[in-house]
This record gives structure tokens, sequence and C-alpha cells, in this order.
């Protein structure tokens, strides 16, 4: 049903209403039109004629995507499949891998402790500890296990500023390197480098500061206050009713992962209803105020590498100069001609996702996918929704599709 069609006559009064209210808090939350940034409009119905066109071109199974004006969603739905092979509909309250869109949703945690006085953001989080954290005991799979710091003294100088700005110095994960151990590459605060160890060192100072863990924070101080009631960082057996398999180039299924332990910037489990609750809630300052959230959208870092992974991260360029591309606290950042951008991507096998808010224009848009074709419809869809054309696609290597 269209959410603009009219109910059975037999609906009058409060039972319309609530037959309305019913209705918008499914699947079809969209307005007749949509004002992008540059004033420009587009219909809900147009969005819903040819997005299903797009995903059959770039090979995208299945698609979830809210649009937000005035800092409320006014366009959310979905299409395709939780899963191809089975033909089963991708649905709003879908659980779908977040990949590192933790990052930004973690970002906001850390801001709200900052914010009531119980963490400072330049303060060298071992100083937190009484003891060094390679003595811990290491009661996780790996991701406690710091013995590889031991003798290290740069680790000691990184912060939650630099955790949350990719300033830390870590490498993206510890298998990224030759011998799987944990170092400090670079002088932490000097340059940017995406780093998921980052933010699990933050989080794992964070749980030992406060004696609680990463879910029971984020359900007290995020989840809880948001009403995301379908959203944790670890698989909960709840999930199971409907979840959203990814899907590799070919289409073919991955098996799902459901054993991940709770880390910061990766493991979140999440659905396009609770994500939407997400994005208005820092829209609309629910969880963090207006100076905590300035300060979280400031930039801390600029960025000149030629892209953000890889052996070109290492190289540097001007290409990105004209939207001041940088980083802030857990979200990217740039400079349009309708004031700054906040963006986060998520990337994961079979499963990547794209948010940019812009919110002086009260506006933006998120985008999930659960394909590894995802990526090549992202420039498209942003200037299709809100006339974004600054995200900087190539430095992110979201290369579009080239199906006819």
């Amino acid at each position: 049903m269209n959410c603009f069609s009219s109910p059975d006559p037999k609906f009058s009064g409060y039972k319309y209403i609530l037959f309305f209210l019913i209705v918008i808090a499914g699947n079809h939350v969209a307005a007749q039109k949509i004002i992008r940034i540059d004033g420009s409009v587009i219909s809900a119905g147009s969005l819903n004629a040819y997005l299903p066109k797009l995903m059959q071109k770039a090979k995208v199974q299945g698609l979830a995507i809210a649009v937000f004006n005035q800092n409320h969603v006014v366009y959310k739905k979905t299409f395709g499949y939780s899963n191809a092979e089975k033909k089963i509909p991708l649905q709003p309250g879908t659980n779908i891998y977040g990949a590192s869109l933790s990052k930004s949703v973690f970002a906001v945690l850390v801001m709200k402790l900052v914010q009531e006085g119980k963490l400072d953001l330049d303060k060298p989080l071992q100083d937190y500890l009484p003891h060094p954290v390679y003595d811990y005991l290491h009661l996780k799979k790996w991701q406690d296990d710091y013995s590889s710091l031991k003798g290290d003294t740069l680790y000691t100088k990184i912060t939650a500023r630099m955790c949350l700005d990719h300033t830390s110095g870590f490498p993206n994960w510890r298998w990224d390197l030759a011998d799987q151990k944990l170092k400090v590459l670079q002088t932490p605060g000097k340059r940017y480098s995406y780093s998921g160890e980052g933010m699990v060192y933050l989080q794992e100072v964070m749980e030992k500061m406060y004696g609680k863990s990463l879910e029971q924070l984020m359900s007290e101080m995020v989840f809880g206050p948001l009403h995301m009631k379908n959203s944790a960082y670890t698989w909960l057996p709840a999930f199971e009713k409907d979840y959203s398999y990814g899907h590799n180039t070919e289409g073919k299924l991955y098996e799902k992962d459901k054993d991940n332990e709770a880390r910061a910037p990766s493991t979140l489990e999440t659905t396009l209803n609770d994500l939407s609750l997400f994005v208005e809630g820092v829209l609309q300052q629910k969880i963090i105020g207006k100076k905590a959230t300035r300060e979280m959208f400031h930039p801390q870092i600029r960025i000149r590498s030629v892209a953000q992974m890889g052996p070109l991260s290492r190289r540097d360029t001007s290409s990105n100069d004209n939207i001041q591309l940088s980083y802030g606290l857990g979200w990217g950042l740039l400079k349009s001609p309708y004031g700054w951008g906040a963006f986060k991507e998520g990337h994961g096998d079979g499963f990547q996702h794209y948010m940019i808010l812009f919110p002086e224009q009260k506006a933006g848009v998120l985008i999930m996918t659960n394909s590894d074709n995802g990526e090549s419809i992202f420039k498209e869809l942003l200037e299709l929704t809100i006339a974004d054309k600054y995200t900087p696609w190539k430095w992110e290597n979201y290369i579009p599709y080239t199906g006819s």
C-alpha cells in the first residue's frame, strides 16, 4: 500500500490517525517532494520508479535508503532482497551489518561523555588507567591484547581525540602488519591514517574506566534514548527472525558472521529504521548538544592523501583542496557551497554503506546496501537524492558501475 492511498471508508476520526501513524512508521516514509541542498526538488515517486532500475543495472541486490529534510526523515524505503537466492524482501526493520558506520555512532557516545565532563579529549588515555594497558588480563579473543606495546613510548601519547580523528598512529588493524603485532607506526597526532585499532583502544580504556561494556554504555546513552531497539554491537538472538546476508559481486551469498565481540569501530548490527533515528538524533542534537556537536563536526586534521585506503593513502595531492577534505571526530568532513558536510562510510564483505549530513541545510541521506557492488551507485545516488556533488568519490574509491 502506498502511504498516500486512502484507507478503507470504515476508518474515521482517531482510527484514521492511528492508521496513518502505523503506515508511516513502516516502509513508506515518503514526502511528496524532497528538497535537495541546492534548493532543487525531486519527487518520492521518481525515486521509487528509478532506484530499482539503477540497482538492476549495477547488480545491487538490496538497498535501504533514507533522506532527511528539516532534520527529519522525509523519505525512507527499502528495495530488493535481504537474501537474493531465496527472494526474501529487504525491509526497514531487517537487520543489516553496519560495518564502519559503527564509528560515527561510537563517536556520539564518546562526545556524550565529553559533554558530561567524564572524558577529556586531550588527556592521554593511558593516564586514565592505574596500570599500563599491556598489564591487564586478556579477557577477549584478541582486541584487548596490548602486550606488544610493552616498551613502546609513543602509545602513551594517544588521546581520545586522536582515536576519533584517525591520527593515533596505529594501523587500521594489527593483522595488516607482517608480524600481526600491534604497534604505533607514526607519531600520534601528526597525520591522518584510518585506524580501527585506534577506536578499539579508546573503547578498551573506556570500559576499564567505567566498569561497563561497550554494549552497556551504548544502550544507556545512545540506543535507549533514541529508541534504537534493534541495534547492538554484538549479534542478538532477536536478529534471527529477519536479517540480511551480504552478496558478492556475482550476487552469491556470504556466510553471515554472528560471533563478533563488540568492537566500537566495526561490529554494529542495526536496521534502516534504527539508523534513521540515529541520524535524526544527531541532526536534532538529542544526545549531544550544540557545543559537542560543533566540536564533533569541526575539522581536526586536514586530509591531502590521494586515497583513503591502501598505498595511495601515503601519497599527497591537492585534488581535494577545493572541498577542504578533513576529518572531525568520528566523521569525515568536506566544505561545500552549502556548508560543511559530515560523512561516514561503511565497507565489509557484502555490505557497503554511506551517509552524509549537511547540518546547515538540515539535510542528509543514509544509504545502506548488502552488495559488493553497492559503492558503484553511490555517486549517482548522492547527486540524485540530495544534489551532493561534493563527496570525494575518487578518494573513497566509489567507482561508478559500467553496466547499461
